[in-house]
């Protein structure tokens, strides 16, 4: 008999761009959308259909349904969310109905949802409007510092904080190191470290959520590179490369900065850099390299 555990320790190595389809099409439901009260009052027909992007193998090969997303149980909460709640938007229905559905079924990485109203009262003969979007979980890596004050404490309520924000879930925590400050050198030593996260944000949501989380923390921006009670910054997401005034994805100076290398290489050695084209253990390794041959240079 196949071991449905055996197979499934095999698949948290696989590639994660490799994911199959399961689709619901043109699932029809009376409901309570749209911008004229009526709408809301009288309710009207919206037909939705669902691109489901997962993994089957495992289903396939063990035939066994709590392997795979029960296309049946999906179908009904979509029904339900949509006969339970009440939107003036379909994008709003739609960004709503996507975000429940990938916190809530175990498996799903990304859906493609369409979402139609075939009467929409515009004034004018038209066989139906819709509204598609598609949404996926992104994995992003964080970089988490203090030297100020009670270091893990504004950590870990840092982390806590990331981890109930909605949309995120925290896979993977480093050990906390203490450093020597990097920049501005007189000051406290740092608590640093770095986590691992699936989140729904785009990476600007991301980084207004960290902000909020360094104000809670009663963080002050008065020196660059200075103190701090918290510091969160975004290292990489996905295999992104983002270049904006305020946000710069990988983190523009990660490479040269032992105390991101070392935590980042506990939870992801074999990450690789999208600019650089190395992986983290070999940043890690030219890092330390450089800086023994620059001691070895000082002694001379």
């Amino acid at each position: 008999m196949v071991n449905i555990n055996n197979i499934q320790k095999g698949f948290t190595v696989m590639d994660e761009t490799r994911l199959d389809k399961i689709e619901i099409k043109e699932l029809e439901v009376f409901a309570n959308h749209g911008v004229y009260p009526e709408e809301n009052v009288l309710g009207q027909k919206f037909v939705i259909s669902a691109t489901l992007f997962t993994r089957t193998r495992l289903a396939g090969l063990t035939d066994e349904l709590s392997a795979s997303i029960n296309y049946g149980e999906v179908s009904h909460m979509i029904t339900d969310f949509t006969r339970k709640h009440t939107y003036k938007l379909l994008e709003s229905l739609a960004e709503n109905l996507a975000e429940m559905l990938l916190c809530s079924l175990s498996g799903l990485e990304k859906i493609t949802l369409k979402i139609e109203k075939p009467w929409a009262p515009v004034g004018l003969p038209l066989k139906t409007v819709s509204v598609e979007i598609t949404r996926k979980w992104h994995t992003a890596y964080i970089a988490f510092g203090s030297n100020m004050g009670d270091k893990k404490m504004y950590i870990d309520n840092g982390i806590r904080g990331l981890a109930e924000t909605k949309g995120c879930r925290i896979e993977a925590i480093s050990d906390y190191l203490i450093t020597e400050p990097y920049g501005v050198t007189e000051q406290d030593e740092f608590l640093n470290g770095v986590l691992k996260m699936r989140t729904l944000l785009t990476p600007g949501e991301l980084l207004v959520r960290l902000h909020q989380l360094e104000q809670e923390a009663n963080r002050e921006r008065i020196i660059h590179w200075g103190p701090r009670t918290l510091d969160l910054d975004i290292l990489f997401y996905d295999q992104e490369i983002i270049d904006m005034p305020d946000l710069h994805i990988p983190h523009i100076d990660l490479h040269n900065r032992d105390f991101v290398l070392v935590p980042m290489n506990q939870i992801a050695p074999y990450l690789r850099h999208p600019v650089l084209n190395q992986t983290i253990s070999q940043l890690l390794d030219s890092l330390l390299n450089k800086s023994e041959n620059t001691a070895k240079k000082s002694e001379q």
